[in-house]
């Protein structure tokens, strides 16, 4: 009945889909992924999707030219096509689907808009080159005689909480063990590690996995990343209190065993300006500028030791740990609480440039995501709009974060995993009250308490940090020079859509507005604009 299968990802209930197959008289020549598809779809046709725990994007073409494709539910693999003379092309990189010579590399005024406004995020479903779109998360499709049609097939839905806090935490400890389990028992023959920050998501990843791992009498390597000297210029912040290093020691000490060995990555401010490149070769398109690269830079030298990496990314997003859900002031601000600087984007533009609706472009984005949220059981004003939040985050921030982690690891053909991108965690804590999740005060605290005895109490306790950046002032310097020789050389693409004088401005000034967040304050700002031209001209990309 099949024709050809494409797939990419894991299946992390394989032996349960098997087991219920058999029941149903499926037959099984080996235990691999395409294989449980093509029986789930033959078996279950478009409601398999929901049947699947894990992360994918599919396609299965079918001998009557019926073509269905699917993506999981949290959007942690890609999915980008473009319909040409009514063919269906499809790939989880955008450039593979530019190798195809009817496919241009072209732009518009919309995309310019998206880049500058948006980016490096990206609003779900648009792919930014003309005619080049995005299956969203938890969507299948359709494509049959030239029209293609898309559904959604989950989402988070409001509903009732029915335990109390004792239950909540012992089931929230259960499915986050569970999850971690599943993601590293997956992969036998591929040598498994994790990513160790010394921040509370990364390392109870880290001490679920040294248990088991010494249990089966395995040895468990964790690495970490650092910047060459950042020793001698960071400095405490409201953001980033204090730095990974002597919370790595804890762990370190707490995990010592034949079993576990850590390894930490210095990274070279040099090799850290030369990646911003690659990590758009990676992205296809500009990204998070020092951000992408380190992670580029860390995966590659990971691989050098193992295939597969588990990541405590997208924690905070579900369980509630940036400052906009817990700060009232900033969680009732209007608008997209991580980009706040729209006014600041805009005097980036050309005077000439024109978009229709540009003044309302981000608004009318925030606007639709608010209004997409359900919260229609929730009559407690901050309860709805802690939900709201959710719904941003994990359908708009955390999608760059979840591209940003797949396009960089798999640059090195290397692959991180992030279990708590569960989707019957996200289920589960949506409807948790904010008292549970807020438990003594503190972010993520119902994880901390329901993880107990996990961890040493100064890790688990430990306040937030975000992901570590250079604070050598070699950086900025380096980035500020590299900007001003494209804005003096009057035939630089970023010229085209960017005015000379803000840019200069931007470098000259020092501006403390952050561009996305404390992941991207001013050094990042100005490494996004040289990734910007880059694009614009590795790409060859024209302006239509």
């Amino acid at each position: 009945m099949h024709e050809i299968i494409l797939f990419d990802g894991e299946l992390y209930n394989l032996k349960e889909l098997k087991h219920e197959l058999e029941l149903s008289g499926h037959k099984f020549n080996e235990n691999s992924n395409i294989e449980i598809i093509k029986h789930s779809y033959t078996e279950w046709r478009e409601e398999c999707v929901k049947k699947f725990n894990g992360v994918f994007a599919f396609a299965i073409l079918e001998n009557n030219n019926k073509l269905f494709c699917a993506r999981d539910r949290i959007g942690v693999k890609p999915f980008f096509y473009t319909i040409q003379d009514n063919n269906f092309i499809c790939a989880s990189e955008i450039k593979t689907l530019l190798k195809n010579s009817k496919i241009p590399t072209e732009i518009d005024s919309q995309a310019i808009a998206e880049i500058i406004l948006i980016g490096p995020g990206r609003t779900p479903g648009y792919g930014i080159f003309k005619n080049i779109s995005e299956l969203e998360p938890a969507s299948f499709g359709i494509f049959e005689n030239g029209e293609f049609k898309k559904y959604k097939y989950w989402d988070m839905k409001d509903g009732e909480h029915i335990d109390n806090f004792a239950q909540t935490a012992e089931k929230v400890r259960y499915l986050v063990i569970d999850s971690i389990e599943r993601q590293f028992i997956s992969d036998k023959n591929k040598k498994v590690c994790t990513m160790l920050s010394g921040g509370l998501d990364s390392s109870l990843i880290t001490s679920v996995t040294a248990k088991y791992f010494k249990e089966q009498k395995q040895k468990l390597y964790s690495f970490s990343v650092d910047y060459k000297d950042n020793f001698k210029y960071f400095s405490a912040n409201k953001f980033q209190p204090n730095s990974d290093g002597e919370y790595i020691e804890r762990m370190k000490d707490y995990l010592k065993s034949e079993y576990f060995e850590h390894y930490q990555i210095i990274l070279d401010t040099q090799n850290l300006i030369d990646a911003l490149y690659a990590a758009v070769d990676a992205r296809d398109l500009p990204g998070m500028a020092d951000v992408d690269a380190s992670l580029l830079l860390f995966c590659k030298e990971i691989k050098k030791f193992a295939d597969i990496a588990l990541s405590g990314e997208s924690a905070d997003e579900i369980f509630g740990g940036y400052p906009w859900y817990r700060d009232k002031e900033i969680r009732d601000n209007y608008g997209f609480p991580w980009s706040q600087s729209t006014d600041f984007r805009k005097t980036f533009f050309k005077d000439d440039f024109n978009f229709p609706g540009l003044n309302n472009y981000v608004s009318e984005k925030y606007n639709k995501a608010i209004n997409d949220s359900d919260v229609s059981k929730t009559a407690n004003q901050e309860e709805k709009r802690i939900k709201e939040l959710v719904n941003l985050n994990i359908k708009w921030f955390m999608q760059t974060l979840l591209e940003r982690q797949n396009r960089m690891s798999s640059y090195s053909e290397f692959t991180i995993r992030a279990p708590y991108c569960d989707y019957r965690i996200v289920e589960y804590l949506y409807n948790i009250p904010w008292e549970y999740k807020d438990y003594n005060n503190t972010e993520k605290g119902l994880l901390r308490y329901a993880m107990r005895g996990l961890l040493p109490d100064e890790v688990s306790w430990r306040k937030k940090n975000p992901y570590p950046k250079t604070h050598n002032p070699e950086y900025l310097n380096a980035v500020s020079k590299i900007l001003t020789e494209i804005i003096n050389e009057p035939s630089s693409p970023l010229l085209k859509i960017i005015k000379k004088e803000s840019l200069e401005y931007l470098i000259k000034s020092n501006s403390s507005v952050p561009w996305y967040g404390q992941l991207m304050t001013t050094p990042q700002t100005i490494a996004y604009f040289i990734q910007i031209n880059y694009w614009l001209e590795k790409y060859k990309i024209n302006i239509v």
